[in-house]
């Protein structure tokens, strides 16, 4: 079959202004915190699910379960929006963002992000949606702040969280902008502006690699090179 990432029905952007810019660079700023402290705890739990994985995988399926049960009982929305990656949940975000309170949304960011940092640690996956469903959830909480639209604030959270997981600025550019891609001209100004910002800010809070002290090792990874 065939799947498409774009979301229908989505309302009309016509063109950034001064005060969106300045979303941008807080987009950029909340999210490369936000994506940074999901990478830490994976981080942090990995080396206690790697050694017993026979023990510890079922028991991240248990704290994934706990965290999906308890966002459904608490808001009256579906589980399976903490409890999957997001892909198919997306769209619905945006297009029903009536149903979302502030409220809602935050445990919605909160689960979610525990739940995407335990299977970070523990199963095997992509990053990609997981980041992009958080993205567009900060940027739709921020969007019922003044001067920010909800689809310009949910472009440049999916942008600005996309690139703190993926460190792929033209890859996140371009995942938001097909998402949103009836109005992908007018956003992505802004969707460019929440990437940098993100990416380089992630780039100063992630502690750098220690330096290679094999030759030949370093001449196999030179630097800028893509490889472990």
């Amino acid at each position: 079959g065939t799947f498409s990432l774009e979301v229908p029905d989505i309302p009309g952007f016509a063109e950034p202004n001064l005060a969106q810019f300045g979303w941008a660079i807080v987009i950029g700023l909340i999210a490369s915190v936000l994506g940074s402290g999901v990478r830490w705890l994976a981080l942090r739990v990995r080396p206690f699910v790697e050694p017993r994985p026979l023990v510890a995988v079922p028991l991240a399926g248990l704290v994934v379960a706990a965290l999906a049960i308890g966002f459904a009982a608490a808001t009256g929305h579906a589980a399976s929006e903490v409890l999957f990656s997001g892909q198919d949940a997306l769209g619905g975000l945006l297009t029903d963002s009536a149903r979302y309170s502030v409220g809602t949304l935050l445990l919605l960011i909160g689960a979610k992000g525990l739940a995407y940092a335990v299977s970070l640690a523990a199963f095997r996956g992509g990053p990609i949606f997981p980041a992009m469903f958080l993205g567009a959830a900060l940027g739709m909480v921020l969007s019922h702040l003044p001067g920010l639209p909800l689809v310009a604030g949910a472009a440049m959270g999916i942008g600005a969280m996309s690139v703190v997981m993926l460190r792929l600025p033209l890859t996140s550019v371009l995942l938001a902008s097909l998402l949103l891609a009836s109005d992908e001209v007018a956003l992505m100004p802004l969707v460019i502006v929440a990437v940098v910002v993100a990416h380089v800010v992630t780039a100063r809070l992630t502690p750098a690699r220690p330096a290679t002290t094999s030759a030949p090792a370093a001449a196999e990874h030179p630097p800028g090179d893509a490889g472990p």
